[in-house]
């Protein structure tokens, strides 16, 4: 009976476990709930006791499940890693390479390595998305990039890896003309609320009814980061932005940094390259991340 044990009962049984809920794990594997009912019990059939108890409004891991279930997730992680490794393998150098980067991502860093690649691998062409938020990893989990750097989402999806690659350092500013420019020392929560904060909207809708930085409760939603600057420089508002991007405005004093009281330091943002576990980059998305990992001197960014 244990030898008939499938890894697509593995998977729904992790699906189930994780997400809570028979019905939630048929969404997450995209089948009726009465396929995930019937395969876990054939799976509880085989191992010989039950992995759920039921007799709740949701299912709960029994003890015997709790036991079997990292056994479960070493199985189908040593399964991906052996179908993206065979992959691998198989295909060789990538016929076409497609990234999307966080629009928050040093553009001089960038360029450099889009030059680089060029010259490394001028027969694979390179096709660039730049996104911000939820948009950044909408294109890898649909499949339509293999690699996503993103640091404006903490969020990395269960089924991908990431890599660290450095720290974007960030600030906090407005234009010479901006009323808050004046102030000399830490201005308050209360003071930046009064003044309309320029933040980067989602053109996704993974992050639907989250935040990331707002302070104030009078916004305004831009979708380019281009746009968003030139608000800056306009004194339309203030906003947080990537140093690399702004350091030449405050050096000519066209903007000027501001520190908010009672909010938390921004640090800036951690740039990480995800790629899904079971479809890894190739040779020349290999290369490509560790060319934007070693490109961070040149872009201000920090370790």
């Amino acid at each position: 009976m244990l030898d008939g044990i499938s890894m697509d009962q593995l998977r729904t049984f992790i699906a189930a476990a994780e997400e809570g809920s028979f019905s939630a794990a048929g969404r997450r594997l995209h089948r009726a709930q009465s396929v995930v009912s019937h395969t876990l019990a054939k799976l509880e059939q085989q191992v010989g006791f039950a992995l759920f108890e039921r007799t709740g409004r949701y299912p709960v891991l029994t003890d015997g499940g709790r036991a079997l279930l990292e056994q479960a997730r070493g199985a189908a992680g040593a399964m991906d890693a052996f179908k993206a490794r065979a992959r691998l393998l198989a295909e060789g150098l990538e016929p076409e390479l497609a990234v999307v980067i966080d629009v928050m991502f040093p553009i001089a860093t960038l360029t450099a390595a889009v030059q680089a690649f060029h010259q490394r691998f001028p027969g694979t062409p390179l096709r660039l998305y730049v996104e911000a938020l939820g948009a950044v990893l909408q294109p890898l989990v649909g499949g339509q990039c293999r690699i996503a750097v993103i640091g404006s989402l903490p969020d990395v999806p269960p089924d991908c890896e990431a890599e660290y690659l450095f720290n974007v350092p960030a600030v906090t500013v407005v234009a010479p003309c901006h009323p808050l420019a004046a102030w000399k020392h830490p201005v308050s929560r209360a003071q930046a609320s009064a003044h309309t904060q320029l933040v980067l909207t989602d053109r996704s809708t993974l992050t639907a009814g989250r935040n990331f930085g707002v302070v104030s409760p009078n916004i305004w939603r831009l979708a380019d980061l281009g746009a968003k600057h030139a608000f800056l420089r306009a004194g339309l508002g203030w906003g947080h932005m990537p140093l690399p991007m702004v350091q030449a405005d405050l050096d000519a004093g066209a903007l000027v940094e501001i520190v908010i009281e009672s909010v938390p330091s921004w640090k800036g943002f951690a740039m990480h390259a995800l790629y899904r576990k079971a479809q890894p980059p190739g040779p020349a998305g290999r290369w490509f991340v560790q060319r934007l990992r070693e490109g961070r001197r040149q872009s201000g960014a920090i370790e």
